[in-house]
């Protein structure tokens, strides 16, 4: 009888949903004064000082969306910035990591300027783009394809790098061209690879331009959350960390089931044990 209530893959969703439920209601009693004696701090109000409380960061999340409506415009820079950033940095991973794999002398000779620009912590680049770019959208997409482009590069160029030389041995044989190599060997051999940097990248792309809109900006959703910090405001701090990580997870879905569709020739879990 119990085992039916056991994780499985039929009621997996339903034990995610108990746990993140779990997860808000411990918040709630260790942040709600009066619920339960404190355990670290010296009094119940400090709890809800550092951490906030989750009904009033919900609340704020509600007037955001219905009561005042007034996050849309904030939220859709931010968006539009992550969006560009994410594009624009697994193109050029992309296509930087097919062209240096393909091409040894070119991956010899840049090799290790690549790695000294990506052992650099990007991060510290972005009021160089703030004086570059100004305080628009343009420095913090910059910021975040910075970010994006190094973990779709290097993966591209591993997996390039690792297809079979016995495939490539044997398509060669058979009078493959080298585009031909491109797009049935070289290219189907990197797609996991870069939907697997994708799925990183995506938090990425966030961290970039919520960064660049702390350093200078008069909108967006990491705006929001510093103008909140500059006067404790931690509920509304929680509020947009929600947010952005629940747009974070929806844009990672939406990466996935891309995914799905464009490797429907790899086997799955299931069906390899089966095999």
């Amino acid at each position: 009888m119990w085992d039916a209530f056991k994780p499985n893959p039929r009621n997996l969703r339903a034990w995610q949903a108990a746990l993140l439920a779990a997860i808000f209601a411990l918040w709630h009693l260790l942040t709600t004064p009066g619920l339960v004696p404190p355990l670290v701090f010296e009094n119940d109000q400090q709890a809800a000082f550092f951490f906030g409380e989750p009904v009033k960061v919900a609340g704020r999340i509600g007037r955001w969306f219905f009561a005042d409506a007034d996050i849309y415009g904030h939220l859709a820079v931010t968006l539009v910035e992550t969006l560009l950033a994410f594009a624009i940095g697994a193109v050029g991973g992309l296509a930087g990591g097919l062209w240096l794999a393909l091409s040894p002398m070119a991956s010899a000779l840049l090799e290790p300027y690549i790695k000294a620009l990506n052992s650099m912590p990007r991060i510290i680049l972005a009021p160089i783009f703030a004086v570059w770019f100004g305080l628009g959208i343009a420095s913090k997409v910059a910021l975040g394809f910075t970010l994006v482009f190094f973990i779709v590069f290097f993966n591209v160029y591993q997996g390039v790098k690792e297809v079979s030389p016995v495939i490539l041995a044997n398509a060669r044989m058979l009078g493959a061209s080298h585009r031909q190599l491109l797009r049935h060997v070289y290219l189907p051999s990197a797609t996991s690879w870069v939907f697997s940097s994708l799925h990183t990248s995506v938090g990425l792309a966030f961290v970039g331009a919520v960064v660049g809109e702390y350093l200078g900006s008069a909108s967006g959703v990491g705006y929001l959350i510093h103008q909140a910090e500059g006067v404790f405001d931690i509920n509304t701090v929680m509020a947009g960390i929600l947010v952005l990580t629940g747009f974070a997870l929806a844009l990672d879905a939406a990466v996935g089931r891309i995914e799905k569709r464009l490797m429907k020739w790899q086997p799955r879990g299931g069906e390899t044990e089966r095999l």
